[in-house]
């Protein structure tokens, strides 16, 4: 079980002394630091950090630890978060057709691999009922075919906000949000999808590469932005493909692929193992 802790997530201007300073403010409060994660972007001058704390021994409040923070961040003209430990960060999961992702996403929370709570399964279609149903989880239908899929982003914004969501994971979601719900949920919503694009877009990209000759197929986990298929990327996996391999052992290589890639992804962003930087994430991998 996790002990009572916390992380901290720092972004600043790069500057001598940053980790002495960090450390001493964790040290002077019998804090005990477990973890210490850092990167330092040369070519943009950025100090990027994750901190893992045990506050067992703590001699203040947390929130005073916490509080107190604030002189040394401004101090270092950073921008930071606390999270406290142990957490369940409340998920959202939307399916379409194909259930491998959200199965992979059950059954690694089931194992406790994945801090989440998952408030329900949202699906354009009910091919993923069955398996949600099973997991003791409710299943929205939400129609948007054709004039309806307004409504049903309207639909969805509101199963999100009513269940104060705070992640939402697009396990094979085969819808493009609209920009105003990507603007909405920034930082917020993780997608997969085969790494193929943009080379074979649109049907059958598995028989597209198989005709191609390709030699790797993979999946990409990233955060959503307008940009379609352009977020910050979290996570990615490749498989090597031979020349015995038929369009189907592609897509099984594939759905391979996306389930790992999604699961560390969801890992990564739940664990605050993420820093979004622009148009890229910084990982501190476990």
């Amino acid at each position: 079980m996790t002990r009572p802790g916390l992380i901290l997530k720092l972004r600043c201007p790069d500057q001598p002394g940053i980790v002495a300073k960090i450390s001493g403010y964790v040290a002077g409060y019998a804090a005990n630091l477990i973890e210490f994660a850092q990167f330092t972007d040369k070519m943009s001058g950025r100090f990027f950090a994750r901190l893992e704390i045990e506050t067992g021994g703590l001699e203040v409040e947390v929130e005073d630890f916490i509080d107190g923070f604030g002189t040394l961040g401004r101090a270092l003209k950073a921008e930071w978060h606390f999270r406290r430990l142990p957490y369940k960060m409340r998920t959202a999961v939307l399916v379409t057709k194909t259930d491998h992702c959200l199965n992979e996403v059950l059954w690694r929370t089931r194992l406790g691999e994945l801090p989440i709570e998952i408030t329900s399964v949202v699906g354009n279609r009910d091919d993923c009922r069955v398996p949600a149903e099973q997991a003791g989880l409710p299943f929205h239908r939400v129609e948007m075919d054709g004039s309806q899929k307004g409504e049903g982003f309207e639909r969805i914004r509101s199963i999100l906000r009513d269940e104060a969501v705070e992640l939402v994971v697009l396990a094979r979601f085969m819808q493009i949000l609209p920009n105003d719900f990507c603007r909405e949920f920034e930082g917020r919503v993780i997608n997969i999808h085969h790494s193929f694009l943009p080379a074979f877009i649109g049907a059958n990209p598995y028989k597209q590469a198989y005709e191609r000759g390709v030699k790797l197929i993979g999946a990409t986990c990233h955060y959503v932005t307008a940009d379609l298929d352009a977020g910050p990327i979290i996570e990615q996996q490749v498989e090597r493909v031979q020349h015995f391999h038929t369009p189907q052992d592609l897509v099984r290589l594939g759905r391979d692929c996306e389930r790992a890639a999604l699961a560390r992804g969801i890992r990564y962003h739940v664990h605050d193992r993420t820093i979004i930087d622009g148009h890229r994430a910084i990982v501190f991998p476990d």
